[in-house]
């Protein structure tokens, strides 16, 4: 990755998110008594979880010998989490919280007691049975259809009482779903254990949704089974528990997942771009028909949906037969669920579906590759456009439009030709560009910015070359650049705190370029990123108060860039187009509004 800066005004210049780490070399205690407990000897591993590690205690003088569960059961489970891990902050783990809030709701663990014991916080849990993973995988790596469509309809219940609280688990996926222990009274109830990576999706104080974000830098989850929304670092809201719940139920079923396989630095990226690729119908080959239903519901909820929970249990019903007294799994959750909704509601969330008109899909349609361009609302200007221009074209079209007193305002490429948009309305005094073979001409850069010139926009060709536009009468104070082998957010979150916004992009191939500048007017600015085309994202930050002010596109993935103007304009219209062809006569249309194209790119979109 190469970096640089202009003289300007200023200097020249895993599989899992938020996994366990080691827990130091602080020994675990032989011994365990904390908040009151009875005292527990620590014996046998049972596993790792969020932030922790997880062992059986087992008590010591119990005065009722064969006591299974509850706080004075003989063998419990004992959660131990460092005071220097990530999960505590040195002060209590934040799980506590979840847990503390969430107090014995419907398919959550006991917690009994919990406390300190030198450098470890420690829980004392019920002690449960095995993972779905571990039933899988001890069955040859099977799972009955009637098991797997009972473990759905059991663990949407939980979910559902989870949200309930105004909390989303963060991980759902096979291991973290446990049965009750073996030879007791809860051995075919299923819990979800480790809420290490719960968040709110409510907001405590107003009791209205948390507000959408995207941070493309951070992930939380496990990358198998993590919804597509996790991957490109969206804030987590109930949907993503119910597409990881998706996933894991086909695992279950089917054995394997389509993302399986992939190895590397870039596993997260490769294992996304499947998940986004891959059809519900395609995904759930060879499944009952409910399978690809619940995928297909969950898979398109937009971000602050309330999910159809009754609706999503009733896919199910059909399969497991109708007396719940010998199903494989305990369903009590599911059939108070089911009868709470249709008492409450006339049972309008089973049925009203079967009468509306289909709603617009979140995740729609199928990758494609296509002209993303955006208008903007301006004052009666002119504005001129040249489409499929080859190298050799280049200059006659930009001089011809110098002599009409324009500038170059945005530039694209498309199958290594051209696009140029020149206007009236950009307020630059000159103009220098170079047409390059290399992506980006680092020398040639640097020159112009001694000679005051700030990079106003820039395009980059398939075969590697580029066209770097550079302006004098712009507001910048400072610029650098970034060229990357992935989409460089870090950077770009970096460069923000020193007071820098993205002004232009492009991208060559697989490749980005980004262009940041100081003195740009934005007070605030995000990115959205994605596999297919954002539009959700672009709405809920239209509705924020951002506006597009950057678009670049690989064959995989297209960004935006969303800013907030220090001076709000007169109109604040501002509208997009995704079309196959350049979009020349849309553009026509559009300048009759007075809307003038500010952005255009050309690549990965949807069909």
């Amino acid at each position: 990755m190469d970096e640089f800066d202009s003289g300007g005004r200023g200097s020249r210049g895993s599989d899992k998110g938020g996994e366990a780490e080691d827990e130091g070399s602080t020994p675990l205690p032989e011994k365990v008594q904390v908040g009151g407990s009875p005292a527990y000897r620590v014996g046998r591993k049972l596993g790792k979880g969020g932030f922790g590690q997880v062992y059986v205690g087992r008590r010591i003088n119990p005065p009722i010998p064969h006591e299974r569960i509850g706080p004075g059961a003989v063998e419990v489970a004992l959660k131990f989490e460092h005071r220097s891990s990530k999960g505590c902050n040195y002060g209590p783990p934040y799980e506590w919280q979840v847990y503390n809030a969430l107090g014995g709701s419907h398919g959550i663990p006991r917690v009994h007691y919990k406390g300190r014991q030198n450098d470890y916080y420690i829980m004392v849990m019920d002690i449960l049975g095995p993972s779905l993973w571990d039933v899988w995988n001890n069955n040859s790596h099977t799972m009955s259809i009637e098991m797997v469509a009972c473990i759905a309809i059991e663990a949407i219940s939980i979910l559902e009482k989870l949200h309930s609280r105004g909390y989303v688990h963060g991980d759902v996926k096979p291991e973290n779903f446990l049965l009750g222990p073996p030879g007791t009274v809860d051995e075919k109830k299923l819990f979800l254990v480790d809420l290490g990576l719960a968040t709110r999706w409510r907001d405590n104080s107003t009791g209205l949704h948390v507000d959408y974000d995207q941070r493309p830098d951070v992930f939380r989850g496990t990358v198998r089974y993590a919804s597509a929304h996790a991957h490109l670092g969206r804030t987590g809201s109930r949907r993503d528990d119910l597409e990881s719940l998706a996933y894991t139920l086909v695992f279950l079923l089917r054995g394997r997942l389509p993302w399986q396989g992939y190895q590397g630095e870039n596993k997260g990226f490769l294992v996304c771009k499947k998940k986004m690729a891959t059809s519900p119908e395609s995904l759930c080959g060879f499944c009952p028909a409910p399978f690809r239903h619940f995928v297909e519901y969950v898979v398109n909820l937009k971000f602050d949906e309330e999910p159809n929970y009754a609706k999503y249990v009733a896919l199910f019903d059909g399969i497991v037969g109708p007396n719940p007294d010998i199903r494989p799994i305990k369903t009590e959750g599911a059939q108070k669920l089911v009868y709470q909704v249709g008492q409450k509601r006339g049972r309008l969330m089973m049925d009203d579906d079967d009468e509306e008109q289909p709603k617009k899909k979140v995740r729609m349609g199928l990758p494609a590759t296509q002209w993303i361009s955006v208008y903007n609302a301006r004052r009666p200007m002119k504005q001129r456009y040249h489409y499929n221009v080859a190298d050799v074209r280049l200059s006659q079209h930009i001089d011809k439009g110098n002599e009409d007193r324009l500038f170059i305002s945005a530039v694209a490429s498309c199958s290594n030709l051209w696009a140029l948009i020149m206007d009236a309305g950009t307020g630059f005094t000159n103009q220098v560009y170079e047409l390059s073979p290399l992506f980006l001409h680092k020398e040639w850069i640097m020159e112009q910015w001694d000679k005051n010139y700030y990079i106003s926009a820039i395009a980059g060709a398939n075969n590697g070359s580029s066209l770097v536009v550079m302006s004098k009468g712009t507001q910048y104070l400072q610029q650098s650049y970034k060229v990357s082998e992935s989409f460089p957010f870090k950077w770009i979150n970096k460069k923000w705190r020193e007071g820098f916004y993205v002004t232009a992009m492009a991208t060559a191939g697989s490749r980005w370029a980004i262009v940041m500048s100081r003195g740009a007017g934005f007070s605030d600015q995000v990115v959205e990123l994605d596999f297919l085309y954002p539009s959700e994202g672009i709405h809920k930050r239209w509705d924020a108060g951002y506006r597009i002010t950057s678009t670049a596109a690989t064959w995989d993935q297209t960004a935006l860039v969303l800013s907030v103007p220090r001076r709000k304009p007169v109109d604040e219209t501002q509208e997009t187009l995704r079309t196959s062809a350049f979009p020349s006569t849309h553009v026509k249309e559009k300048w009759a509004k007075n809307l003038y194209i500010a952005s255009v790119c050309y690549g990965r979109t949807v069909s």
